[in-house]
């Protein structure tokens, strides 16, 4: 599939740090505190992360004790370093690879967000990821929050290759829309540096803003309750 980003495919897009050996520790902690939760218990279940980069999201599970994972990047710098870590990665571009592959996932994780497709190809990207989740399989995406004030506007332009921003609402109706079942949008949690005393001032500010966004939203008439800087969607593979 030719997709309408030029600069690079959607799956090959990476804004982590430079320091990408210090990556797996920050990273790490990002995913554990925002996503573990939702990941299924049994560590036997057949994993695919798309997106994988380095392998940071590989690496918590790993670390975590799930074994049948494997991680997808068209990037073989960022491979590279997946697999000096040990990591099941391996270079694959997303859509070629969702599109011949024949083997369900119980949980499909994307690691980047939709942001970098148009809406026609997300539409397309979710049913491809549908149709590789087991019956009960669960899938995992994240967006940029257009809802926040501060950063959804900033979001959008930073990047040429950012065609759009979600938000709670618009991201469960294009999973709802594309057929997922017992969907759930939730807020993805930057401050997770506990042993930082400064994680908890930034903290306590974040949620300051919350309620202030969210009164001066109800004062025109709209119904946005989340205002982190990124959201998760997490659902079941749909009919």
């Amino acid at each position: 599939m030719q997709l309408t980003g030029k600069i690079e495919p959607f799956d090959s897009f990476w804004e982590g740090p430079d320091d990408v050996e210090k990556g797996y520790g920050t990273f790490y902690k990002f995913y554990k505190n925002n996503y573990l939760k939702h990941v299924p218990e049994d560590k036997k279940i057949n994993i695919l992360v798309i997106s994988c980069g380095p392998g940071y999201f590989v690496n918590l599970l790993k670390v975590e004790g799930y074994d049948n994972v494997l991680g997808i990047d068209s990037g073989p710098g960022k491979i590279a370093h997946a697999k000096k870590k040990g990591l099941n990665c391996r270079v694959e571009a997303a859509f070629p690879f969702l599109e011949s592959n024949e083997e369900n996932y119980d949980l499909i994780v994307a690691e980047q967000e939709l942001n970098h497709l148009t809406k026609d190809e997300i539409f397309v990207f979710l049913d491809l990821a549908n149709k590789n989740l087991s019956p009960k399989g669960r899938l995992i995406v994240h967006s940029l929050n257009g809802a926040n004030p501060i950063t959804g506007s900033e979001a959008l332009s930073q990047n040429i290759d950012h065609y759009n921003t979600l938000t709670e609402i618009s991201l469960h109706q294009i999973l709802k829309f594309k057929g997922f079942k017992d969907i759930i949008i939730i807020p993805l949690n930057l401050y997770v540096f506990f042993m930082n005393p400064l994680n908890y001032v930034a903290m306590f500010v974040d949620r300051l803003n919350t309620l202030f966004f969210r009164f001066n939203f109800k004062l025109y008439g709209k119904s946005n309750k989340i205002f982190t800087k990124k959201i998760a969607g997490i659902c079941r593979k749909g009919s």
